[in-house]
């Protein structure tokens, strides 16, 4: 007898400014994934937060973020996710509407980048529903979102940061002048300003002069009520990606060469201009400093699963410096985090399944503690 398909609920879209990402991301991953041992159960989250079942990633596109749920389209129907671990499944909006395996999924695999995706938001819905899913948990998701706290534990964990100020939306708006000024003095110029709890370098902009620098805090306030700045430094780009729960793995280090002037939304997804070399063209003390600054910026979050952690070189003198822990990282045919496991021995689809062993593995350790005293 052949063995049960494990049924996996791939969630994407979402209420983010990488909804776009997101659902790139997941085409790939449902392209990839062995059909021999999953069936594959879409789910789409339209930027309006409506969870809709059987719904495509390209479909979702395609439709502008709305694709109505009547007889024309009788396959995709809305439905919410429960938090009650007695029911812990999908259940139907609309009366008598039927799903597969009464809405049951084996594990979650959250395609999500970003806000109520990436940040905590559903990994706490998915807890409190008892169900494994691909990733790291709360605390992991929320700190490996918000650039300030991650800054502040990479000091604590001893991993060096480039100077950085971040400042809240209602003190821009209160005093841009006076911190504009501040920015001047303590980082100079050119800086970067970006959302705090954003990805995919969306809202980043770079700036050379006041002019720039007001118009970019403005672009970044529009994304979050937390806005970082940080220090320009003449460097190069490295990503290396890491892989498990509580014994995590390091991929070799890519470095990467943006068409733009920084690895900005267009360089990384768009113009298909920008340049990877994997591995880095590195000596193998610094390679190894990175790889390990890795597993220690994983560990010091608290991650589980998977991620990307970025790092820059300063051309002057060599220091290394980490940048962030992307949580979940793109899963395009471009992106580095698949790129950088495939030169490392692991391909795509394999990659897969061991992020689906990791869930079901950190499910089965939580099932261990103890609820009652």
């Amino acid at each position: 007898m052949s063995q049960k398909k494990i049924r996996v609920g791939i969630v994407f879209g979402g209420r983010s400014g990488e909804h776009e990402v997101s659902l790139s991301s997941a085409k790939a991953i449902m392209d990839n994934l062995n059909p021999e041992k999953y069936e594959v159960v879409p789910i789409g989250i339209t930027k309006a937060g409506q969870w809709l079942l059987g719904t495509e990633p390209a479909q979702l596109l395609a439709a502008g973020q709305t694709v109505e749920t009547d007889n024309q389209n009788a396959n995709v129907t809305s439905v919410t996710f429960t938090g009650d671990p007695t029911l812990g499944r999908l259940i139907p909006l609309k009366q008598g509407a039927q799903l597969g395996d009464n809405g049951k999924l084996d594990v979650i695999f959250p395609v999500l980048h970003g806000t109520y995706g990436e940040d905590g938001t559903l990994q706490g819905l998915l807890e409190m529903a008892n169900v494994p899913y691909v990733g790291c948990g709360v605390l992991g998701a929320a700190v490996g979102m918000d650039k300030e706290k991650m800054k502040m534990i990479f000091e604590t964990a001893g991993l060096p940061n480039v100077k950085y100020l971040v400042y809240r939306r209602n003190q821009w708006e209160r005093s841009p002048e006076e911190i504009m000024d501040e920015i001047e003095e303590q980082l100079g110029y050119p800086n970067f300003v970006k959302p705090v709890n954003l990805g995919s370098s969306v809202g980043i902009n770079k700036a050379r002069n006041r002019q720039e620098l007001e118009h970019a805090m403005r672009v970044a306030a529009e994304y979050d009520r937390k806005i970082i700045i940080e220090q320009n430094i003449n460097c190069r780009e490295f990503e290396c990606a890491v892989l498990g729960n509580d014994e995590p793995l390091a991929s070799v280090v890519g470095e990467v060469e943006a068409s733009n002037d920084f690895y900005d939304y267009n360089a990384k997804y768009i113009d298909n201009k920008s340049t990877v070399t994997i591995p880095a063209n590195l000596t193998q003390q610094t390679s190894e400093e990175m790889r390990r600054y890795a597993v220690k910026a994983f560990q010091a979050l608290d991650l589980n699963g998977l991620s990307r952690v970025d790092f820059f070189i300063d051309k002057d003198t060599e220091k290394v410096y980490i940048n962030e822990v992307n949580t979940f990282p793109g899963f395009t045919e471009v992106s580095m985090y698949p790129k950088l496991w495939e030169a490392s021995g692991l391909p795509y689809t394999e990659l897969l399944d061991r992020l689906i062993e990791l869930a079901l593995e950190r499910y089965e350790d939580r099932q261990r503690n103890r609820t009652s005293f």
